[in-house]
């Protein structure tokens, strides 16, 4: 008497790690942000090039040091912001300990945080603008008024929709009777979002503040 044995069954082609097309949606369309701050900064640029004694005279109205603590504000998000992806990572909406046991916080701690951090920057932001209102570099003074505000403007407005979206990601974690790996990934791309705008202002605030 003879028994059949059975190989274990494998599949007949080998199966694809697809990529997450959330996430390549997002990225694509970040692209295109760039391209269009690139085209900012060449406007930018351009007008510094040929109204040279107009920026050296209007660039001395600037705060530096005083952008250069919104900037570091705003910087610090970023790592507050990965904390909670790291956390959204875990799928952990929430702390598991005390208020102060940062290292138990979940993404909604650490995203409300971002959030503040985000805030802080913005209304920094717009006291500067009333600053420099009452120094006459306003939006149509000149051409350096509008490059400043153009390229200033368009990110701060690009730093309300983060905020927005925060506030979104952490509404739908408390809405969620499950915290899973959909909510996770709405996070992460959120997250994405929240570093690109970073890294454009600071290549903002070098050209800006520092190349006079």
């Amino acid at each position: 008497m003879t028994t059949a044995t059975h190989a274990p069954s494998t599949p007949a082609h080998p199966t694809l790690n697809r990529p997450n097309m959330v996430s390549v949606g997002t990225v694509v369309w970040l692209s295109s942000e760039l391209m269009f701050f690139a085209a900012l900064f060449a406007m930018y640029f351009t007008l510094r090039s040929v109204s040279t004694e107009l920026w050296a005279m209007e660039t001395e109205k600037l705060n530096v040091p005083f952008a250069f603590v919104n900037t570091v504000i705003l910087v610090s998000s970023s790592f507050t912001c990965q904390f909670g992806v790291f956390a959204a990572e875990r799928l952990q909406p929430r702390r598991t300990g005390g208020l102060l046991k940062f290292s138990r916080w979940g993404m909604t701690e650490w995203f409300l945080l971002t959030f503040f951090l985000g805030a802080i920057f913005v209304s920094v932001q717009a006291y500067e603008y009333a600053m420099l209102v009452s120094e006459g570099v306003s939006l149509s003074s000149n051409s350096y008024g509008s490059a400043f505000y153009l390229t200033t403007g368009f990110h701060g407005l690009h730093v309300a929709g983060g905020l927005i979206a925060f506030l979104f990601i952490i509404g739908r974690a408390y809405a969620a009777k499950r915290f899973g790996h959909f909510e996770a990934t709405s996070a992460i791309v959120t997250s994405y979002y929240w570093h690109f705008v970073d890294v454009v202002w600071i290549a903002l605030f070098v050209i800006i503040y520092f190349l006079k």
